[in-house]
């Protein structure tokens, strides 16, 4: 796995107790999280996936926002998901969900990190599902 970078040492130790293999790289100047092997709740069209996450400039006192997934995501139930695009990176195409943090929950530097993010994931993940 690619350590192009590192991240705050209590999201490399939080990443290494998921047990699922994670990298980071840089590709035109930004920094990136992957998660290979992501676990996706029942009713997508896939069991696991990988998960990008854009690691911005000053994380992590400035938040992590969207999150990315290849291959891309669908609801068995055939319902559409809203505010997707497609992204390139490494080489691989990726599937951006367009999902931000709002004024009622937002970053909070210092408590808020990749962990945290990952949380809201499983939350977006969750409620896609409910609506379907």
């Amino acid at each position: 796995m690619r350590r192009e970078f590192r991240l705050p040492e209590a999201d490399e130790v939080c990443l290494n107790a998921l047990a699922l293999p994670w990298e980071t790289i840089v590709e035109g100047g930004s920094r990136w999280l992957i998660i290979r092997d992501y676990p996706i709740p029942t009713g997508y069209n896939h069991a696991t996936t990988w998960v990008a996450l854009l690691i911005p400039p000053g994380y992590p006192d400035v938040q992590i926002d969207m999150v990315y997934f290849s291959p891309h995501l669908a609801l068995a139930s055939g319902r559409t998901i809203n505010a997707l695009s497609p992204h390139t990176l490494d080489g691989k195409l990726w599937q951006r969900w367009s999902r931000h943090r709002t004024p009622a929950n937002p970053w909070r530097p210092g408590i808020d990190d990749v962990p945290m993010h990952l949380v809201l994931i499983n939350d977006w993940l969750a409620r896609e599902r409910r609506a379907a």
